[in-house]
């Protein structure tokens, strides 16, 4: 099926950091008008200068006429809406938003506006800020939609047409589906790699020099999420709690099973292991 094409007018996006800024770059590639609310008058200049929007401004009223209206905002920011936002987006415009858990938000927005469709482009670098866009970030990624009963179904596919737009690849799923395979293979990876780099600190103390000297390609493979913007792990964690709690105790068991490995000197067994691994991983790339 042929996904149909972005309604004419303006696109509003509210936040311009990474996702934002990277989402205004693709669609002023593509001929479209941008708007940008953003929180400090600095942003906005910068976000202009960047080519990130046609229109930045710190007041809501920039979003006067945009026919769709994207959320790229903090997790704490889209569960404690601002009044003044929800008040400025009319109820015939099309809202989305970019939040890593699903649940949450979906709940909250579903009573603010009419045609709100909870959406994650699973897309991201360990950059953040205004700095951050970047063209393309969203090409050949998933963009997941988690509608409910009570989604339009119009305004879902106008949300589609985003990110057929941008080249990513629609997926639609519960919300609650969401959060717990985002806790697998988003959110777990983050403290996982938090405690590799704490465990290297730690018990490398007597010989801080040579591990450091000594890391490479694969320890920044195993850590790049972990060093990343501790705000938004932080978050991550924090509103998606019971599935990271436990996607931690999967991943504890699985250390586990290493672990005996280790101590019966199973070679075989974790040799098997690693085996079912390799298979494994293409699965997931």
């Amino acid at each position: 099926m042929t996904t149909p094409p972005l309604p004419p007018g303006p696109v509003g996006i509210v936040g311009l950091g990474l996702i934002g800024g990277s989402l205004g770059l693709d669609l002023r590639r593509l001929g479209l008008e941008v708007r940008g609310l953003v929180h400090r008058p600095q942003t906005a200049e910068r976000a202009l200068a960047r080519g990130l929007v046609q229109q930045a401004s710190t007041d809501a009223a920039v979003l006067a006429g945009c026919r769709l209206v994207v959320l790229a905002l903090p997790l704490d920011r889209l569960l404690a809406s601002d009044p003044a936002l929800v008040a400025a987006i009319p109820p015939e415009v099309v809202v989305t938003d970019v939040g890593s858990v699903k649940a949450p938000v979906l709940a909250r927005w579903q009573g603010l506006h009419p045609r709100f469709v909870a959406s994650h482009p699973m897309a991201g670098t360990a950059q953040a800020g205004v700095e951050a866009g970047l063209e393309g970030l969203f090409q050949g990624r998933p963009w997941v939609a988690t509608p409910s009963a009570a989604t339009e179904s119009e305004a879902l596919a106008v949300v589609q047409a985003l990110a057929a737009a941008v080249g990513a690849r629609w997926l639609c799923c519960e919300a609650s589906a969401h959060d717990r395979a985002v806790a697998l293979i988003s959110h777990l990876p983050v403290l996982v790699s938090a405690a590799l780099l704490q465990n290297a600190d730690r018990s490398g103390a007597d010989l801080p020099d040579l591990v450091r000297a000594l890391a490479s390609s694969g320890f920044a493979d195993t850590t790049r999420v972990g060093g990343g913007n501790p705000e938004l792990g932080t978050l991550m964690a924090r509103c998606n709690r019971e599935a990271v709690a436990e996607a931690l105790a999967g991943y504890r068991a699985c250390l586990e099973q290493l672990e005996r490995r280790l101590e019966q000197a199973d070679w075989a067994g974790l040799q098997a292991d690693l085996e079912q691994c390799r298979q494994l991983r293409p699965q997931f790339l």
